[in-house]
């Protein structure tokens, strides 16, 4: 039999697709999410484990307990070291061209043997020289001999002192920036100790990140690590870890990952819908194919093979498909990481990017894969054996409700529906995805074992639009019937891939309405801009000018102080609104009146008082849903106590008193449009990208997020759509098959070939439509239910359906079908009359 296993592979290759195409895309996104998390954590081992790479043993620790230069005294006469870099940091405020920035200043390596540095040009700093990164250079046009002047600390002061008394340096060399995540995004300086001790200062505290060792030759790294601890315990600190550079950088990375991945996480979830749907897709897939071979199977059995090798038979074929698409999605998710990674290493920003390829994703990847097929393949192996040959040789029974088949699978069918639906609910009640996903998988399951009982009366309902159709309607409506166990099964196919195509619609968009709904209570208006400019300037009416010159600015204002409060023990400022800029806010609901003051939720307050230039005023509270949202208050109380003069810098109120410019934005900008406003704001108004926010903002960056995701998930269930229209053309094929004495004598009683093809493609559109519209509809409750309990702790979630969308997903399932049909339907209406019902 494994001769014949391997012919029917091998003659009927094109039979095998679609379980194929299954398994390669379920495999393929299995094995790739796997290679995200190890490919994500090698990206940033390159990436935080550069600044020691060189290093033999690293000394760290923690934020609480930080090193100084004693534990570097230490350590330095631990047996085995031969040369110590305490890599100190600080932060600075330099001047360059006449204008004031920040960044921060570390100092280099006492020796090459533990330097870090990629030189692009010069040498590296001696006394009074600096080196600055490539992106630094570039943008603010500086070459080696520039000349540059530093001052410890950033903000206004620190760029007042660069201005009165800076410590000048010269750029002595150009370097690759550091893709450190504590240093990306800044300006990046590094000199001697020197400079940084002649920096150091309360507003710049120097920082020791880490010791690196560099241990003597011919010395026991496990060795060294003991006598390094010993001496840093003997001169009192007891905390910090001795590490080598490859376990730093592995410590590190937990710590930026917590340990865990949550996106790997969501990724393998979404994984796992992969692999439920091609099981089911390969276990009815096989049902049809083996449906297809019901008499060839029974001629087997009449000519000497048992039923055992007719099962293994089915199995082998099920396992040859499923190594080989297996390997391909492997092969692929690995060619398809490659591609990303190589084009996230062609951009500077991410050129640290690695591909992992973990032993343990190409096995996971190829043993699920295998398994998946062959377990979804034993129904349908046992099924092709149910029947004794003389039986099979005639029509089949179908396995209706009243028989005893029908009613075990009935009966567990309920069971699953009723148990899943319960565990579902309280999963949505309880907002624990962890309790709603199971009791989904097992409801879902359920109702596709009891598909027998509601896809044919419900295809029979929907057929009787057909009849006004004529005779091919009629006709079409009692074959899309004829054989409910074959019916169910192909509509079952596509119900899955629309039930949860649907799923992820609907999920997203509920999810996304749920979170715009949280940033509008969260963030006061769609942009907010402050405080201090890149140069140390604050904003004024003129940002409010150049703001509203770029497209998509809708609305712009400047949001001043208009009085001063204690809260939570510390005076800070009260901003004003004008009646025109209350326009700007994301909630119109507020209101602001000569009595109110609005604060951010949590203050405990009824009244504050407000004092201003010339009086102070007692004012209701107001509390809003958001704990960032600014004290506001009318602008007519602000000109009843005096607008007060701007505080000092000097003063606790000064940062909390500084303009803000808040800005609403065109509903109609995408994502991409969004973020590139956002940069060229914060270019126009000399200000970091980082003092750029608000609700649009974060509104942007989760909805590319969904949008991403959707389009990931939706592409893979395409395929499971796709799968199971190719269950609906072969349906029709077999239908045709059974059915061509039939066909050929209602030809030759007068039925037009365009009416024969009519009527097979009504069938195909029958099947078609009645599975999408049951996938639709649970698609629209299991996403509402899944957006409930993954955002219910945190939002309030309505269901928001998207009916375009929803109306996309029908369209397309309906003339999918349809053209599923055209091929049964062209062989059914080649065949000649008198070839039809000569026919055995």
């Amino acid at each position: 039999m494994l001769q014949v296993a391997l012919a029917q592979v091998k003659q009927h290759a094109r039979r095998f697709i679609a379980v194929a195409l299954a398994v390669v895309m379920a495999v393929g996104f299995l094995t790739a999410t796997l290679m995200v998390n190890a490919s994500t954590e090698a990206s940033l081992g390159n990436s935080v484990g550069a600044g020691f790479r060189n290093a033999d043993l690293v000394v760290s620790s923690g934020l609480d307990k930080p090193l100084d230069e004693r534990a570097a005294e230490a350590v330095a006469d631990a047996d085995g070291v031969a040369e110590v870099y305490v890599q100190q940091q600080t932060h600075v405020a330099f001047g360059a061209a006449g204008e004031a920035s920040y960044g921060a200043l570390q100092n280099t390596a006492p020796s090459a043997g533990l330097d870090h540095l990629e030189l692009i040009e010069g040498t590296l700093p001696g006394s009074a020289e600096v080196a600055v990164d490539d992106a630094t250079a570039e943008r603010l046009a500086l070459t080696v001999g520039s000349q540059l002047e530093f001052a410890p600390g950033a903000g206004m002061a620190a760029a007042e002192d660069v201005a009165a008394s800076g410590i000048p340096a010269t750029v002595s060399a150009i370097v690759k920036a550091s893709k450190d995540p504590l240093m990306m995004g800044q300006p990046q300086f590094f000199g001697t100790s020197g400079l940084i001790a002649a920096l150091a200062g309360e507003q710049a505290p120097v920082q020791v990140r880490s010791i690196q060792l560099d241990l003597a030759a011919g010395t026991d790294t496990a060795t060294a690590k003991d006598a390094v601890a010993a001496a840093l315990a003997a001169a009192g600190f007891a905390e910090p870890t001795v590490n080598t550079a490859a376990e730093q950088t592995k410590e590190v990375v937990a710590s930026f990952t917590g340990g865990t991945d949550q996106l790997t996480i969501v990724l393998l979830a979404f994984a796992l819908v992969a692999v439920l749907v091609s099981a089911l897709v390969v276990a009815n897939t096989f049902s049809v194919l083996i449906a297809q071979r019901t008499r060839e199977l029974a001629l087997l059995r009449c000519i000497g093979a048992d039923r055992g090798q007719i099962r293994r038979s089915v199995l082998v074929e099920a396992l040859l498909v499923g190594v080989v698409a297996s390997v391909i999605g492997v092969l692929g998710a690995v060619g398809l990481m490659a591609g990303i990674i190589a084009v996230l290493q062609g951009r500077p920003d991410t050129e640290f990017a690695a591909l992992a390829v973990p032993p343990l994703a190409v096995a996971v990847g190829l043993v699920t894969g295998v398994v998946m097929t062959v377990l979804a393949a034993l129904a349908p192996a046992r099924a092709a054996t149910a029947v004794a040959p003389l039986a099979a040789l005639r029509p089949a029974e179908d396995v209706r409700v009243g028989n005893r088949k029908g009613k075990v699978r009935l009966g567990f069918g309920i069971a699953l529906v009723v148990g899943g639906a319960v565990v579902l609910g309280l999963g949505a009640l309880n907002a624990n995805l962890l309790i709603a996903l199971p009791g989904g998988a097992m409801s879902f399951i359920g109702l596709l074992l009891c598909a027998t009982l509601f896809v044919p009366p419900l295809v029979t309902a929907i057929g009787a639009l057909a009849r006004p159709l004529g005779v091919p309607g009629k006709l079409a409506a009692v074959n899309a019937v004829r054989n409910p166990g074959r019916t169910s099964a192909t509509a079952t196919a596509l119900l899955i891939g629309v039930t949860l195509v649907v799923m992820m619609m609907t999920g997203a968009q509920t999810a996304r309405t749920a979170f715009e709904s949280e940033l509008s209570a969260q963030y006061p208006v769609d942009i907010s801009i402050g405080n201090l400019a890149e140069d140390g300037g604050q904003l004024d009416e003129a940002a409010v000018q150049t703001a509203l010159t770029y497209d998509g600015v809708a609305a712009a204002g400047l949001i001043t102080t208009g009085g001063y409060a204690t809260l939570n023990g510390q005076r800070t400022g009260v901003y004003q609104l004008t009646p025109a800029q209350r326009e700007l806010l994301q909630d119109h609901s507020l209101t602001l009146d000569a009595d109110t003051v609005l604060l951010a939720e949590g203050s405990g307050l009824d009244t504050l008082t407000v004092t201003g230039s010339s009086g102070s005023k007692e004012l209701r509270v107001v509390e809003v849903s958001s704990f960032s949202f600014p004290p506001l208050m009318s602008s007519a109380v602000a000109e009843e106590i005096g607008v007060p003069a701007p505080a000092a810098a000097d003063s606790e109120e000064y940062y909390s008193s500084l303009p803000q410019l808040w800005l609403s934005v065109d509903r109609d900008l995408d994502a991409t449009a969004l973020m590139e406003l956002r940069s060229e704001l914060a270019a126009g108004l000399n200000v970091q990208d980082y003092q750029t926010s608000g609700a649009a903002i974060e509104r942007a960056a989760f909805n590319q997020i969904i949008d991403v995701l959707l389009l990931v998930v939706t592409g893979l269930l395409a395929v499971a759509v796709l799968i199971a229209l190719v269950g609906v053309a072969n349906t029709l094929s077999l239908s045709v098959l059974e059915r061509t004495q039939e066909s050929s004598l209602l030809r030759a009683l007068g039925l037009t070939r365009n009416q024969l093809r009519g009527m097979l493609a009504l069938e195909a559109v029958l099947i078609a439509g009645v599975a999408a519209l049951i996938g639709s509809g649970l698609g629209i409750l299991y996403g509402w239910l899944g957006a409930q309990s993954a955002l219910g702790t945190f939002t309030a979630v309505v269901p928001d359906v998207p009916w375009l969308q929803l109306g996309a997903v029908l369209a397309v399932a309906v003339v999918a079908g349809l053209l599923a049909s055209v091929m049964p339907a062209r062989r059914a209406a080649r065949l000649s009359p008198v070839e039809g019902l000569a026919t055995v």
